[in-house]
């Protein structure tokens, strides 16, 4: 979930085009590791990282999340959302995330955490949950799914759910987030 503060446009997105090319291969439209080495060809920097990711999400992939079997409809329209924490003067952006429409008609929302470190512990994905449940009110939680990448952690909402005080929780992490990017910003302007 990426967050945006009024005004800061600043970087670029490393993982953006890994995951456009892990959303084709599941749409059927290329091969992941035919694309992963395109993309580390016209990049150095991608060398080390992305056949990593590949290699995680094809295992994945291949192992986890299609291991029932079931038929699905990729859906190339990307869900995203917004939801504004007005506590902290600011928004969450959710997008970029994969949907899959599943052949009973429900569908699956699934979101990319792709950080080397920390790892995505149990409490992170159900705070993930809560803010995909808060800004996309028009899907079933039951449907939505958090994969972390490096260590091909699959999070299902039924097996992690929600205690009651992810709100807090939320904005009490949040804030503290907040608070060290605004200081390390301030350093790096005055430097």
């Amino acid at each position: 979930m990426a967050a945006s503060l009024e005004g800061d446009r600043d970087g670029g997105d490393f993982y953006g085009p890994f995951w456009s090319d892990a959303k084709d291969h599941v749409a059927g439209l290329s091969n992941l590791i035919e694309q992963t080495k395109i993309r580390v060809a016209k990049n150095k920097a991608r060398a080390r990282l992305y056949p990593v990711l590949a290699s995680s999400f094809l295992e994945m992939w291949n192992e986890k999340m299609r291991w029932r079997n079931e038929p699905f409809e990729f859906a190339p329209k990307n869900v995203k959302a917004q939801l504004p924490i007005k506590e902290l003067g600011t928004t969450i952006k959710i997008e970029n995330t994969a949907s899959l429409k599943i052949r009973d008609g429900t569908h699956r929302v699934i979101y990319p955490y792709f950080y080397e470190m920390p790892a995505l512990p149990e409490a992170g994905a159900r705070l993930g949950f809560w803010a995909l449940e808060e800004a996309l009110p028009d899907f079933n939680a039951e449907d939505f799914r958090i994969i972390d990448m490096q260590r091909r952690a699959y999070f299902r909402y039924a097996e992690v759910g929600l205690t009651g005080n992810e709100r807090e929780q939320f904005l009490e992490r949040y804030d503290v987030l907040l608070k060290r990017w605004r200081k390390l910003r301030e350093e790096r302007d005055a430097a």
